[in-house]
Formats: structure tokens, C-alpha cells, sequence
């Protein structure tokens, strides 16, 4: 019997979708599941430290997110939000375009600063930038592009609290939400208890946030984010599943990434760092090979991403999980509070 859309949805009421951080890093509120025995507990997100063991291995998203985000407007005066998806090469860029209906191929949209660029293609919207170029748009007039369900404009404060800590490769449009929680010194605290951190890179991009418009779930098709798992990464996991210790992923993007290479991080007679360009999409039944514990937030209705926790834990549990959070009014979404599925 095929998976429909339907059955990934759930009510949730506005006020508790976080419109901002919590007040500090690492001080959110994080709900514990055993898939074990169902079991479901309540706790805070300083307290990962606690359910780790010496040898397990921590896999953290390093990609950086940036203001990918330009408002402009048209030759008319009408206002255009440009988000940039995809560098396609020479300037041309795949890209959200709100509105698009009423631009015309050939177009030109003005930035500040005397940034511009043109509609080449609306049905495939890619768009062309002008000289001096996107990259300098970016980072002269670009903003943090915040999700759609933050009812507000980015602040300073956004500048610091949408980056991980260790964010260090640029590209990604998305932050990798799991990792906002952690604190340089909650990381310390991790390596503490023998636990091995380790990185790798998947640039989110609309892929992961893409809805998915088809009614058997089955038939959705994930565009594609690129990939680099390190040398070093790809020996601490296979030591880790070598030994019988446990692997925790930080976040949906970190599982894809290790689940759509777990043929090339466990042979054994491979050398070297692991790259590709994930399509991967994980949904229920799904056989994991490399994750065992996994350290998430709470993910929108009817997406992929509650598709991929309901894949690790159950479906059944998943939803009751989300229920007991409903209940005790748990903050939901990029701001809001973290889920542990042990």
C-alpha cells in the first residue's frame, strides 16, 4: 500500500511556530525518543552530552548559508524578491521569483547599488546577472533568506543565530537547523565523554524545502544538493560501525548525506573523501545502514523531511512523538525546539 500526502500532515497553531531563537544557544528544550521501546521523555538540549558513549561518532553539517535573498524591482517600479537556488555557470542562476507572472522573458530586474540581472528562462526560472555579477550582489545587498513561516525581515541578531557555529563552507540557502542548538562549548562537552566529532559538507538548498506536490508520496522526485564527506569523517565511520559504536546525525541534511554514500563510506578498500550529488529521498520503509541516533528539530506537514524522521522511528511513533511536543508546547520549526531519536 503506497504512502499518500495525507498521511504526513498534522495541525499545528501559529503561535507555536518559533519566529525567533531562544534567548541563548544551546537552551532550547528536547524531547527524547526511544525507538526501542516507544518511550518518550523530556529534557534539555544541553543535555545530549548525557546520552552519549565513548566511541560513538557526532556528524555535524558545516555548510554556511548565505543572503542569497535580493529585492529589487522592475523597470515599472513593482516589487521582485529574487532567492538564488543554483550557480548554473556564467552568471546564470536558477532562482524563486516572486512575483513571476507578470515578468517577461528578457526583463531586467534592479537591485540597490546598481546590481541588475535579466529573466532568461520563465518557465525553468534562470535568471542572468548584469556585471559586476551575482557574488557581489550577494554580499553588497543580499539578505539572510530566512524561512517563509519567520513573519519578519532578518535582524543582526539573525545574522548570528541562522549560522551553526561551525558553519564554514558557503552555499547553502538553508541553515541546517539541528545544528543551531550547539554551543562551541557543548561541542567540548561532547568530545568529553570519548565521542568523536566529525563534519561534513551538504549544501542545503531547495531540495530539501521543495513541497511535494504529488499525492503518492512515492512519486516525488529530489533535485539534487552537492555533497563532500572528508577523508577523516568517512574513517570515523567506518571504525564506529566497525566496533559496534553508534553513529549520531545532526540534522535530516547530515542522514541523506551519509545514507546516500553508505556504500562508499563502508568499503573497506576505498580510500580518500566521498563526494557526490545527493537525489536521495528517504521516506518510509528505508532500510539505514550508517545512522543510528539521530538529533533533529520538528519539521513541517506533508514534506520530506517529517517523511525521513518517520522512515528512522516509525510513522506511528513519529506522530505521537509530535503530539506529546503539541501538548506541552514545544516550539516548532527552524527556531524551535530539538528532538532526540535514540
Amino acid at each position: 500500500m503506497s504512502l499518500r500526502l495525507s498521511d504526513f500532515d498534522y495541525d499545528l497553531p501559529d503561535n507555536l511556530i518559533a519566529q525567533k531563537p531562544a534567548s541563548k544557544r544551546g537552551e532550547s528544550r528536547l524531547l527524547v525518543v526511544e525507538r526501542r521501546d516507544g518511550s518518550i521523555r523530556h529534557a534539555r538540549f544541553c543535555d545530549i552530552p548525557d546520552f552519549l558513549r565513548s566511541g560513538d561518532v557526532v556528524v555535524f553539517n558545516d555548510t554556511k548559508v548565505v543572503s542569497a535573498r535580493l529585492n529589487g524591482r522592475r523597470g515599472s517600479g513593482g516589487r521582485v524578491e529574487v532567492l538564488l537556488l543554483k550557480d548554473l555557470g556564467n552568471e546564470n542562476y536558477r532562482a524563486l521569483i516572486k512575483p513571476l507572472g507578470r515578468l517577461k522573458v528578457g526583463e531586467e530586474i534592479f537591485f540597490s547599488r546598481g546590481f541588475s540581472c535579466r529573466l532568461v528562462d520563465a518557465k525553468e526560472k534562470i535568471i542572468a546577472f548584469n556585471p559586476p555579477g551575482a557574488q557581489a550582489a550577494m554580499k553588497e545587498v543580499g539578505v539572510l533568506p530566512l524561512p517563509p513561516y519567520v513573519k519578519r525581515e532578518p535582524t543582526a541578531l539573525d545574522k548570528k543565530r541562522y549560522q551553526t557555529v561551525f558553519a564554514d563552507k558557503e552555499g547553502a540557502i538553508a541553515a541546517p537547523t539541528a545544528g543551531l542548538h550547539f554551543t562551541k562549548q557543548l561541542i567540548s562537552r561532547i568530545k568529553k565523554t570519548g565521542a568523536q566529532v566529525c563534519f561534513l559538507t551538504l549544501h542545503v538548498n531547495y531540495a530539501t524545502f521543495s513541497p511535494v506536490r504529488c499525492d503518492d508520496v512515492s512519486e516525488h522526485v529530489m533535485e539534487e544538493e552537492s555533497v563532500e564527506i572528508p577523508e577523516s569523517t568517512v574513517e570515523a565511520l567506518r571504525r564506529a560501525k566497525g566496533e559496534g559504536a553508534r553513529v549520531f546525525c545532526v540534522g535530516t541534511t547530515v542522514c541523506k548525506a551519509l545514507e546516500d554514500n553508505a556504500c562508499s563510506i563502508l568499503e573497506k578498500k576505498r580510500d580518500g573523501a566521498v563526494t557526490n550529488m545527493s537525489k536521495l529521498f528517504i521516506y518510509p520503509p528505508f532500510n539505514f545502514k550508517i545512522v543510528d541516533c539521530m538529533i533533529t528539530n520538528f519539521h513541517l506537514p506533508r514534506t520530506t523531511l517529517l517523511m525521513l524522521v518517520s522512515a528512522f522511528a516509525g510513522k506511528d511513533l513519529i506522530f505521537k512523538a509530535y503530539k506529546e511536543a503539541l501538548e506541552n508546547e514545544y516550539r516548532f520549526y527552524s527556531y524551535g525546539d530539538g528532538m532526540l531519536i535514540l
